[in-house]
């Protein structure tokens, strides 16, 4: 099986390949990325991103032979699998000669190339080590101080710090309220346009008749109400970013201009005449997957390869549970602060509590959670004060539809817990429908007493009208 983290870089102008190359490989596991041309390819390999490449021969420009020579000179670590329409022998001594693993001929035999690119991962020369990340640098602090101190926070800290010293058009995947916009902002921060501003776009809040002259702005007179020249967020971001947040939602027809601006360099405002000239970095983020977006035809397949030359994917909060006091202690903190209040800290139920729920709405929800536990506590936030609201939002309160391989990495400790929980809380729904509402009654009928009731009712959000 493929290690998740192996990055497969496909260099070939024919975007039909690449985009049959890209499903193939994204389906058997690798986390591939697309290169149209050999200059672009020899860009990315500064950066240390894939661990493989698979180089077509005949491109316009660079051609692959020359994109190989130099490649092996860059990174002769990284094995690459040429690829061609033009089948040959003297083709394929001459690449071999000039370091290839090998030679593959188009149309690809699939099961082929699967095995040849296995081999050659097989056979990596170990690279150099990557520069150690400053454990004391602003960037690791902040990032440890607001997200945590775990291993895929660290991997995350490395990733961004790879990234931030390029130019490199960034996609940030990440579910709904797992930071987006900080990553966005430290890649920027982080980065050689850090003087300049990064100029956010939420892509899911303006009208689709509105998308373009936010984007770039409009003439005096374009339209009625555009009663002076207004610049769009582009120009806005001159020299700097332009984060595209959410851009899944962006409406197809903008997503041919936007490609086309960030091709060129330059666009024209709505009613302009003069084309007008800008030099920006793109960072987007999306909760959904971008490639799964292109496959269902509402995503531009062009625009996507221009977007995604490095991916950066942040894990939900369910996936670092030890993360999740760390962030509660900093947000009761701030709380603190903001109520003058001197709340000492969780109790040990309280923490169990926070740290055995699944979090769907991460640190957006966790930071809810956490602020109105603190506006009912008084000394030390309890059980009782953890309420998720009229609505319980945590998976665990629902039916469990998790598919078994979302289980893998989980001890069948954790795996019970989650499923301990969700039993728990329907028992007491059931019981509570069963005494017509009765805390008291069904308190009794379950061997528990009301103290413990009220408090579980509480912690996982049931309520109910009755007459005790």
């Amino acid at each position: 099986m493929p290690s998740s983290g192996q990055r497969i870089l496909i260099v070939d102008d024919e975007k039909d390949i690449c985009d049959i190359l890209f499903r193939f490989l994204e389906k058997k596991g690798y986390s591939p990325i697309v290169a149209n041309s050999g200059e672009t390819a020899l860009e990315m390999l500064k950066l240390g991103i894939p661990d493989l490449m698979l180089l077509d021969v005949r491109m316009p420009g660079m051609d692959g032979m020359e994109a190989l020579r130099k490649a092996k000179r860059l990174s002769p670590q990284v094995p690459i699998l040429m690829i061609t329409g033009w089948g040959g022998i003297d083709g394929a001594v001459t690449a071999m000669k000039e370091g290839a693993f090998d030679y593959l001929s188009k149309p690809l035999d699939k099961v082929k190339l699967l095995a040849k690119i296995t081999e050659a991962l097989a056979h990596k020369t170990p690279s150099v080590p990557k520069i150690s990340i400053d454990e004391k640098s602003d960037l690791v602090l902040h990032f440890k101080e607001r997200m945590g101190r775990s291993d895929a926070i660290s991997h995350l800290i490395s990733e961004i710090a790879l990234v931030a010293p390029s130019n490199f058009s960034v996609v940030i995947q990440g579910e709904t309220g797992t930071g987006k916009e900080l990553v966005a902002n430290a890649v920027h921060n982080a980065g050689p346009r850090s003087k300049f501003p990064i100029i956010p776009v939420d892509c899911g809040a303006i009208p689709e008749t509105l998308f373009e002259s936010e984007l770039f702005g409009y003439e005096k007179g374009a339209f009625t109400g555009a009663v002076a020249d207004r610049p769009g967020k582009f120009q806005l971001a001159q020299g700097g970013t332009l984060f595209l947040d959410e851009i899944t939602n962006m409406p197809q027809g903008s997503q041919i201009k936007l490609l086309r601006a960030i091709q060129e360099r330059t666009f024209f405002k709505v009613g302009g005449a003069k084309p007008v000239h800008v030099d920006v970095r793109v960072i987007t983020a999306t909760n959904i997957s971008l490639s799964l977006a292109v496959r269902s035809g509402s995503f531009s397949r062009d625009l996507f390869y221009r977007l995604s030359e490095f991916t950066v994917a942040i894990p939900p909060l369910r996936d670092r549970r030890e993360d999740i006091l760390h962030i509660a202690k900093r947000i009761l903190k701030e709380t603190n602060e903001e109520l003058a209040k001197a709340i000492q800290g969780f109790s040990d139920e309280a923490a169990t509590v926070l740290t055995e729920a699944r979090w769907p709405g991460n640190v957006r929800q966790l930071r809810t959670v956490v602020r109105r536990a603190a506006l009912h506590a008084d000394s030390r936030i309890l059980p009782e004060h953890i309420i998720w609201g009229e609505t319980c939002e945590l998976p665990e309160c629902q039916e469990d539809n998790t598919p078994a391989e979302e289980w893998e990495g989980l001890s069948l400790k954790d795996i019970v817990r989650r499923h301990t929980i969700e039993v728990e809380r329907n028992v007491l729904t059931r019981m509570l429908k069963k005494t017509g509402g009765n805390k008291a009654k069904a308190a009794r009928l379950l061997k528990i007493d009301y103290t413990t009731i009220h408090a579980k009712l509480k912690q996982y959000g049931i309520t109910v009208d009755q007459e005790e």
